[in-house]
């Protein structure tokens, strides 16, 4: 009883001195981290070595599976899902996804059901998710709440400002809704940064 009370004060001490607790495992060397969405995960507007998926490989010096399909929906998202997830077996994913249903005007709440699923599946299958919020075209850009209320919901990593840092950045995007090479390095060193940030380097 007494060596537990000791544990969980260190516990709290290490808290307090970092300023955070660890959401996500540390990553071994022979770890896989998938990078799973669409266009903007596949790198359209850049080259493949420019790609965000390539960039975060070299930045974290481990293996970074792209798996992303240009145009896809998160409705299509969450049915390929599982066999991706059986296929390259992750321990971290990073999902980017419901831009192309924000273009088709597909309403908030599906999307929101479609990410909650995809979130639920990977954390049912014991894996950790880092979540990137994508902004809604538009007039003014900005990124819709339901992204936030996900990552809140299953206490998971989450940024809601980088892609729309850089899409409203002419020097760092290649079109209206795709970054260039610069945008994905900028994309890939928040991500790695989000890693670091949460024990998983």
């Amino acid at each position: 009883m007494v060596k537990r009370i000791i544990i969980f004060f260190v516990s709290l001490l290490i808290i307090s001195c970092t300023g955070k607790s660890t959401k996500i495992r540390h990553l071994s060397e022979n770890d896989i981290i998938l990078a799973f969405g669409d266009s903007i995960t596949h790198g359209i507007g850049a080259n493949n070595t420019e790609s965000y998926p390539s960039v975060l490989a070299n930045l974290t010096k481990r293996t970074v599976i792209e798996s992303g399909i240009p145009g896809e929906t998160t409705e299509e998202g969450l049915i390929r899902l599982k066999d991706v997830l059986e296929k390259y077996n992750p321990s971290l994913v990073i999902l980017c996804e419901g831009g192309n249903d924000m273009l088709r005007q597909i309403n908030d709440n599906r999307i929101k059901e479609n990410l909650r699923s995809m979130v639920r599946l990977i954390k049912e299958k014991g894996i950790d998710v880092i979540l990137i919020g994508v902004p809604k075209p538009g007039f003014i850009i900005s990124v819709p709440d339901f992204y936030k209320d996900v990552a809140v919901e299953f206490n998971i990593p989450y940024d809601g400002k980088i892609l729309k840092s850089i899409l409203t950045d002419n020097r760092l995007k290649a079109d209206p809704i795709h970054p260039n090479g610069e945008g994905y390095k900028k994309l890939a060193t928040r991500i790695y940064e989000l890693i670091k940030e949460n024990g998983g380097l």
